[in-house]
């Protein structure tokens, strides 16, 4: 007599399928969040660890002058090394010397809007001293008197609009004339100005603005 093996059940196969997917899945190798991928935080959802840095009294520098980049530092903003786009760098001191450190002027600006939210248990009336990199020449200068470019086709740290900064009218005026964009002083960087660039704001590859 000839046994009829059982007709195998479609729930069989569905079974079978969802442990083979399972098995992959177990068995894949995780992707291991690379640095670039760190620095795409500008987002609600990402926690961005950032303590300010210390002054260092045996740097030599006054207490509320401006310092270079340390390599480690990051933006609390948005998560990238500022010290890896020297260029576009810039930095808040507080009261006691603690130094925040910036990948942009738009990453500055934005954090002056809401200080305690990056750096817990600080407000912007603890700071004494904010500077940005001039674009003609690296060098610090003042934030607060800083002149700046909105518009122009220089693009920040993370590939999109920024505010290249300069320390006097002629030098921004000039940058313009073959760069585009308007003129604005730190009091007229508005809110919606930053929400709009932020919201440009994907990768994290450095490009010079000069």
């Amino acid at each position: 007599m000839m046994l009829r093996r059982p007709a195998l059940r479609p729930l069989y196969f569905v079974g079978l399928a969802g442990l083979v997917l399972l098995g992959g899945l177990l068995l894949a190798p995780w992707r291991s969040q690379s640095s670039d991928d760190a620095a795409l935080v500008a987002t609600d959802e990402v926690c961005v660890v950032a303590p300010p840095v210390p002054h260092d009294p045996k740097s030599g520098l006054g207490l509320h002058a401006p310092r270079p980049v340390p390599a480690d530092a990051r933006c609390p903003v948005c998560g990238m090394y500022p010290a890896r786009s020297p260029e576009w760098a810039a930095q808040v001191i507080f009261d006691n010397g603690d130094t925040q450190f910036f990948d942009s002027p738009l990453s500055l600006f934005t954090y002056l809007q809401d200080v305690g939210r990056y750096t817990a248990g600080r407000r912007a009336s603890d700071i004494a001293a904010s500077f940005v990199t001039d674009t003609s020449n690296g060098a610090w200068i003042s934030a607060p008197d800083a002149v700046y470019v909105s518009g122009s086709n220089a693009v920040g740290p993370m590939r999109a609009g920024n505010f290249p900064a300069f320390a006097s009218v002629a030098a921004a005026q000039g940058f313009t004339s073959s760069r585009g964009g308007v003129l604005l002083s730190a009091g007229q960087i508005s809110p919606q100005l930053l929400q709009n660039l932020n919201g440009e704001r994907r990768h994290a590859h450095a490009e010079s603005p000069r």
